[in-house]
């Protein structure tokens, strides 16, 4: 297999030429207008459920209950994408996020917020939900060389981190504008989950001009699809997806204890933040996470794209320890913008290694399945953290339990897969 180029710079894929790069713009046009929306959205949505009179334990329950019916819709959309149509699931996502984002709008009532959020796509965290970045991680993987694909992931999640970024400071921005102009919190609130549902629907143009490049390479198998097959539309790479994806379960069930949402409204509690601030911490947080995507590409040139993943997230978990531990708001923000500073360089290298351990076919579905892996160990902490967060003295509980169990999913991951040899990549 060909090794990556180690002095090789980090490429922009948007200035990339050729046709089989013509559809990279509009897949990062999609994931900065979709991460805005999240980022938007998640400053102010535990703020917005607890002014439209929800209790602790209901919160919890509803950050659940979206987590896991994103799992199942993004099951039957990732595994089912190289059969009908990438661009179709895409569609169905967007669609799926401008209903979840128009019914928390217009209701107050638990049970149709139910609703919403078991069947539409909200993201309490800010980061990825949905079926958006499976289907994307397969497309971007079959636009570039194996060697490139670091890069271009790299450059794809500092995309996002900076959309991100931008939306959790309009987000926060948007709330303390509208408070400040007489509007009570809950409708200022109200406002943003509005503004997230238009960008769902800004969406469905963006996703209505990718090519037909952006289909699987393989031909289409008819009969019954993947998601009704044990398989789940993997080939000869199952093992070793399904056991990555029982690795990425921990990590991502650490982290649901440690969620955007969460921690805007720990800082909002613990030292009266107001929206606004909110938004810029989280704005310089993401931006700081953007940034070390970049990084990590270089590193991964000379060391691997599974020792990247360890060493640089085991530093990001150990800070999250401190956070709690800090006596005023800014040693509290400089902990955790340093976190923030390197707690994104697995990412791109985690995306990358994904793809490289599994043949072109079986793409989607492995990003699919993954993710999905991600998003169950997800859903099942807020039902844990939420009731914590509202304890006075329990509130830092969740920073310590996201950071032990970050670690062993780092020291598990590579334990299992630090001699798996990988069919796509150099390393």
């Amino acid at each position: 297999m060909p090794a990556l180029d180690r002095s090789a710079p980090v490429q922009n894929p948007l200035m990339a030429s050729g046709p089989e790069h013509r559809d990279v713009p509009v897949l990062f046009a999609s994931r900065i207008l979709r991460l805005f929306a999240y980022g938007f959205l998640s400053v102010v949505l535990v703020l917005y459920l607890v002014a439209s009179g929800l209790s602790e334990g209901r919160i919890g329950l509803l950050l659940t209950l979206t987590l896991v019916g994103d799992a199942v819709v993004s099951l039957y959309i990732t595994t089912t994408a190289d059969r009908v149509g990438r661009r179709r699931m895409l569609l169905v996502g967007a669609g799926l996020m401008v209903f979840a984002g128009v019914l928390f709008a217009t209701t107050s009532s638990f049970l149709p917020l139910l609703v919403g959020a078991t069947l539409g796509v909200i993201s309490p965290s800010g980061n990825e939900v949905g079926p958006f970045l499976a289907i994307e991680q397969a497309a971007l993987a079959d636009s570039v060389p194996a060697d490139e694909r670091p890069g271009v992931f790299a450059w794809y999640t500092l995309a996002g981190s900076f959309a991100t970024a931008a939306g959790a400071l309009a987000g926060g921005g948007l709330a303390q504008v509208l408070q400040s102009a007489g509007a009570a919190p809950l409708a200022s609130y109200r406002a943003v989950v509005l503004g997230y549902a238009l960008i769902g629907g800004l969406l469905v143009p963006v996703f209505l001009r990718l090519s037909p490049a952006v289909e699987p390479p393989v031909t289409r198998v008819e009969g019954r699809p993947a998601y009704l097959h044990a398989g789940l539309g993997l080939g000869p790479s199952r093992g070793n997806v399904l056991r990555l994806a029982g690795a990425f379960s921990v990590d991502s069930f650490a982290g649901g204890f440690i969620v955007q949402a969460f921690v805007a409204y720990w800082f909002h509690l613990r030292f009266g933040v107001a929206p606004a601030g909110l938004g810029t911490i989280f704005f310089a947080a993401n931006l700081l996470a953007g940034a070390s995507a970049l990084l990590a590409t270089r590193l991964a040139r000379r060391i691997g794209l599974l020792n990247t993943m360890v060493v640089t997230h085991i530093p990001s978990n150990v800070l999250l320890f401190a956070v709690p531990l800090m006596p005023t708001l800014p040693l509290a923000i400089a902990v955790l913008l340093l976190r923030f500073s390197i707690s994104q360089m697995d990412v791109p290298t985690r995306q990358a290694y994904t793809m490289a351990l599994v043949t072109p076919g079986e793409r989607s579905a492995a990003a699919g399945v993954t993710g999905i892996a991600r998003t169950i160990g997800a859903s099942l902490s807020p039902l844990v953290a939420s009731p914590l967060y509202a304890s006075a003295v329990l509130s830092s509980f969740p920073f310590f339990v996201a950071g032990g169990l970050k670690i062993a999913y780092d020291l598990l991951v590579w334990r299992a897969f630090r001699k798996v040899s990988l069919p796509d990549a150099g390393r």
